[in-house]
């Protein structure tokens, strides 16, 4: 079955994982930008990296027959000095006409800082007066549920954005339903080790159903799998969930999302 990635980090992969992801069903992908493994210690960084997001990536997985799709902001890891992120920023209406860029992402908090707080209320309003998607990064495990409370509300506080237009990623079992609750669209990651795996993520499509949620492998840097969302799809089967569940969660959800952006098209096979 075909499949969307509506958030991985390609710049971090190889191109065999592009293979194996075209060879698995993979129509497109999603990639948010996100820390390079280490803090930049320019804007001029952040520029080249637009660059390799919009130009360079785009072709990588055309080879394969994968549309590429971008989102462009400062991380939450790198945003911790204000002035140095509003830098950052100022070079991304440069590339906001670029045919492959969605919106604004991820954008979120890391260790729930005030600074960090200042610079996602500055990219929302960012994307509020130019109408952008949003894609959100919540933090990581003890943190999560107070840092995606902050963000919800700081979304909230905007009062110029449609939770319907907004992704917030990384939930898990114990932030899944108040993200839902207020009208968000949820994305759960499936990590090897950390976030969900493919049967905790079946476990909360159980509990929760599968409106508004996609699944996303996040692949980057680190322990990730580029091949988790098909895999996802697999334990899904296994437990006797229909055909057109699979297809919603990990096809049809995405797409629909996405389709809010005029640039998001995708041929099926």
């Amino acid at each position: 079955m075909t499949y969307i990635d509506p958030h991985i980090h390609m710049v971090s992969r190889t191109t065999d994982d592009y293979q194996r992801m075209a060879q698995a069903g993979c129509l497109a992908i999603t990639e948010p930008a996100f820390w390079a493994g280490f803090d930049r210690s320019s804007p001029k960084g952040f520029y080249d990296y637009f660059r390799q997001l919009t130009e360079s990536e785009p072709n990588r997985a055309a080879q394969f027959g994968i549309r590429h799709f971008t989102w462009l902001c400062i991380n939450p890891k790198e945003a911790e000095d204000p002035g140095f992120a509003r830098e950052v920023m100022s070079l991304i209406p440069d590339f906001l006409d670029r045919p492959n860029v969605l919106g604004v992402g991820e954008i979120g908090l890391n260790k729930n800082s005030r600074n960090e707080l200042e610079i996602f209320e500055a990219h929302v309003e960012f994307a509020a007066q130019r109408d952008q998607l949003i894609l959100v990064h919540t933090p990581h495990l003890e943190d999560k549920r107070k840092g995606t409370r902050l963000i919800m509300d700081a979304i909230k506080r905007n009062g110029r954005i449609d939770p319907g237009r907004v992704l917030i990623d990384h939930i898990e079992e114990h932030t899944v339903k108040m993200v839902l609750d207020a009208g968000f669209w949820a994305g759960m990651t499936l990590y090897p080790d950390t976030k969900c795996t493919p049967q905790r993520a079946a476990d909360i499509f159980e509990m929760y159903g599968t409106e508004r949620i996609w699944i996303n492998s996040a692949g980057d840097w680190g322990v990730s799998d580029p091949l988790a969302v098909p895999k996802c799809q697999v334990e899904l089967r296994r437990r006797g969930h229909t055909e057109d569940l699979v297809r919603r969660v990990s096809l049809e959800n995405p797409q629909t999302f996405l389709s809010q952006s005029p640039k998001f098209r995708v041929n099926e096979r």
